[in-house]
């Protein structure tokens, strides 16, 4: 007679690290993998800065004293504080399931009162004038003709350029609004030839077996062929390919946004402007342009995708001369 041979128990499945389960989490809301990397730092920081004990076992006095040391010793800003805040309140809520004490003994990082900085009209044509690269040209010019912030720019894809209205949509914006900005008439042939280019080189991707591009995750389970249609590609694609580095798949980003920030950073320098200059102050720039140029400030506000007027409010400070309009005595 045969002995029957048991199959061997299985080992009970290892349950997911915590820094893992955070970022199931995160993705499971559909966060940019920009803030799921910034709130995975924030939680390993806070575990380090306390020697390694598990979050469970700690609460309101840890919690108070990791922020305040951020605001007292790191000296942080206030957004990079509450940044952090953030970052524990979704792992104590969405991942431990723990209650989240009312933070009372908080030193708070002071949020400082700047102005904006802003270029003319002559200033903004001298920055241009020292663009070499066509390409970034054409993004930088987009980014002062439209309002847009860097990364919107960068995200456009095929389908949100409408030539006969001559509209551009913004999606997922900053509040993960959609928009409508205008595409500015002396733009749109570069752009139509921006588009003859990414159609040839989708063309030659899909004929090596690429062609994919990322999709959020709802419209690429939605969609499955999506990825791979000329209307869902980058209107500025990438030289190259990239890895994904959640799903490891192999695909065309859009332009690095660094390329874009040294450009322009050169290109100030060559023009000599002393005032800070980055992409983001193109969308300052736009903002006060339309403003001095007599535009109503709740059309500006819709342009800019402000959800109240008071943020757009920010910039009629350069529309008076000198402070608030005041002649100075020296000049009467």
């Amino acid at each position: 007679m045969t002995d029957v041979v048991e199959p061997p128990e299985k080992s009970p499945a290892t349950p997911p690290r915590l820094l893992d389960q955070v970022r199931d989490q995160l993705r499971l809301k559909h966060y940019s993998l920009r803030t799921e990397q910034a709130y995975v730092g924030w939680i390993k920081r806070y575990i380090i800065f306390h020697g390694k004990r598990h979050p469970a076992e700690m609460g309101k006095p840890e919690l108070e004293a990791f922020l305040t040391s951020l605001a007292v010793q790191r000296n942080v800003s206030a957004s990079t504080q509450s940044q952090a805040l953030s970052a524990l309140l979704s792992l104590y809520k969405e991942v431990l399931g723990l209650p989240f004490p009312w933070l009372d003994e908080v030193t708070r990082a002071k949020k400082p009162v700047r102005l904006l900085t802003v270029l003319t009209v002559d200033e903004v044509k001298l920055l241009l004038k020292y663009l070499d690269d066509p390409l970034i040209d054409l993004i930088v010019r987009l980014l002062y003709g439209t309002g847009m912030r860097l990364l919107e720019c960068l995200r456009l894809r095929v389908k949100d350029v409408e030539f006969t209205r001559r509209e551009i949509v913004v999606r997922e914006g900053k509040g993960n609004k959609d928009r409508v900005t205008m595409l500015p008439d002396s733009l749109a042939e570069r752009m139509r030839a921006q588009m003859a280019f990414v159609k040839g080189q989708h063309a030659q991707d899909l004929a090596v077996n690429r062609g994919d591009v990322w999709l959020p995750d709802a419209l690429a389970a939605k969609y499955p062929n999506a990825s791979r249609a000329l209307a869902w590609q980058y209107v500025f694609p990438a030289d190259g390919f990239s890895v994904d580095p959640r799903s490891g798949a192999v695909r065309r980003h859009h332009v690095d946004e660094k390329r874009v920030q040294r450009a322009v950073k050169r290109a100030a320098e060559r023009a000599q402007l002393v005032k800070p200059v980055s992409p983001h102050t193109l969308r300052h720039s736009f903002a006060t342009h339309l403003l001095e140029a007599g535009y109503d400030i709740r059309t500006v506000q819709e342009l800019l995708g402000h959800s109240d007027v008071s943020t757009t409010m920010i910039y009629t400070h350069v529309l008076n001369k000198g402070g608030r309009g005041v002649t100075s005595p020296l000049d009467r």
